[in-house]
């Protein structure tokens, strides 16, 4: 990852929610049928050499100083050098099927990405870390090995009988047992929804991707629980919920079907884990760790949240507030807002602001006492939360992230895990998600004509 030269300023940053208050309130108020229209989504077709895509479709910051800060952010020597051992390294890591894996629960012992099976869960976390640093399918030095890794996660995907809940039949993996058997499917579709952003000129290639996609929402949602959460979660069942909501939010951003109630469910499980009152976490599906319940619920509500704040600046602009209103719900039904949409957006602005805020107590980040991979997971949704907010507190969170991470990379640019997640694959491209998530900005703002 190269820093920003001066000339790359015009690019502006990350997750602009608002295209526009009327697309954010159509969005949000939508019902998806299987035969309903699509919305128009707009492909990467950047042809500047450092440009960068997004690993989650996020609509970005709607405010120029926001815009200002990260467009001319540029990270440090020690950050470039970090970034570039480590993408080395996972390069390297791929195993001849075109994928990686991260081995077995059974295995934790075992550092040597070549001597454990691949697997759809930690290729799509390295594929993902490939986008964001640099790599599309037919540019950028690791284009060959992201476009191996695509082709082995469409064949995961193809080959699975669409009765099959799971996308492959390797169980115990180490992203399985801590984080649930639907681990696989859920970040396959992630991989998928974010490498659709990009202009894919093999019309083939890019139908594929949208079959399989959709066969994976599919999978996605008929394993979702009636409380909300995911079936057979693992050891944090609430990270895994997380990212399930993360992919379909995803997929929903970029047109394809996705059953709203289902999504709407999921946000609610979501903000049941954190009391925004009391600043208390539900950790019971968090397996005791408040870094785990905390995050999860930053992250699932951060796009509501940023919704609710782009009505109210609308509404400041129009005339129908006073420039100091604040986001409550009285204010959000004097905006235009039903009072249960108020309510929803409303509840997820104070418990995104309350989370976040104790998301970055020490104590909170100390997770289980060390890391494991599902720290740097934890990590990694609490910095796109803070990103889709906005404000100084993402650029707080980087400063202290970077310098925690660059201090314990491994002499050959890997990462690994002291628990739980050991697997120098897994926590390897998840610190890389983490290095290089203010690319996600630039493409943003980028992506949506800013």
């Amino acid at each position: 990852m190269k820093p920003l030269s001066k000339k790359a300023k015009w690019l502006l940053p990350l997750v602009i929610f608002g295209i526009s208050a009327i697309t954010i309130l159509a969005s949000s108020s939508k019902t998806t049928q299987p035969n309903s229209s699509k919305k128009i989504v707009k492909c990467c077709s950047n042809p500047t050499p450092t440009h960068v895509c997004v690993m989650k479709t996020i609509l970005g910051i709607d405010s120029s100083e926001d815009g200002k800060r990260v467009s001319t952010f540029i990270t440090s020597p020690m950050v470039d050098s970090a970034v570039k051992r480590g993408v080395e390294w996972i390069a390297a890591a791929q195993a001849p099927d075109g994928g990686w894996g991260s081995g077995s629960h059974a295995a934790q012992n075992i550092m040597d990405p070549h001597a454990v099976n691949t697997d759809p869960a930690s290729t799509s976390l390295v594929t993902m870390s490939l986008l964001r640093n640099d790599n599309s399918l037919e540019k950028g030095k690791y284009a060959e090995a992201l476009k191996k890794g695509t082709e082995y996660l469409l064949r995961a995907v193809e080959n699975c009988p669409a009765n099959q809940d799971q996308i492959t039949t390797l169980t115990n993996t180490q992203p399985q047992v801590k984080l649930g058997r639907n681990i696989d499917v859920i970040l396959t579709a992630q991989f998928f929804t974010n490498i659709l952003r990009y202009e894919i000129k093999d019309e083939h290639l890019k139908k594929r991707i949208e079959k399989a996609l959709d066969k994976c929402i599919d999978k996605i949602q008929k394993t979702q629980s009636s409380n909300g959460a995911w079936q057979d979660g693992g050891w944090a069942p609430v990270l895994q919920s997380a990212l399930a909501n993360n992919a379909l939010e995803s997929a929903d951003d970029i047109g394809r079907s996705v059953d709203t109630n289902k999504l709407r469910r999921s946000r609610e499980y979501q903000k049941m884990n954190f009391n925004a009152d009391t600043k208390s976490a539900v950790t019971g599906d968090a397996a005791g760790v408040l870094l785990y319940s905390i995050s999860s619920t930053a992250r699932a509500s951060a796009k509501d949240a940023q919704k609710a704040e782009v009505v109210i600046d609308k509404a400041k602009k129009d005339g129908k507030l006073d420039k100091n209103a604040k986001v409550t719900e009285e204010n959000l039904v004097i905006a235009g807002l039903s009072s249960s949409e108020s309510k929803n957006f409303s509840t997820a602005y104070k418990v995104n602001e309350a989370a976040k805020g104790e998301a970055l107590r020490e104590d909170v980040m100390e997770g289980f006492g060390n890391n494991g991979g599902e720290e740097f997971l934890s990590f990694l949704m609490t910095g796109e939360s803070m990103l889709m907010q906005g404000g100084d507190g993402w650029k707080k969170w980087y400063d202290m992230m970077s310098g925690k991470l660059v201090n314990i990379q491994n002499t050959d640019g890997s990462w690994n895990g002291h628990h739980c997640i050991t697997s120098p694959v897994f926590c390897t491209s998840t610190c890389l998600l983490i290095l290089s998530i203010h690319n996600d900005m630039q493409f943003s703002i980028q992506l949506n004509g800013k």
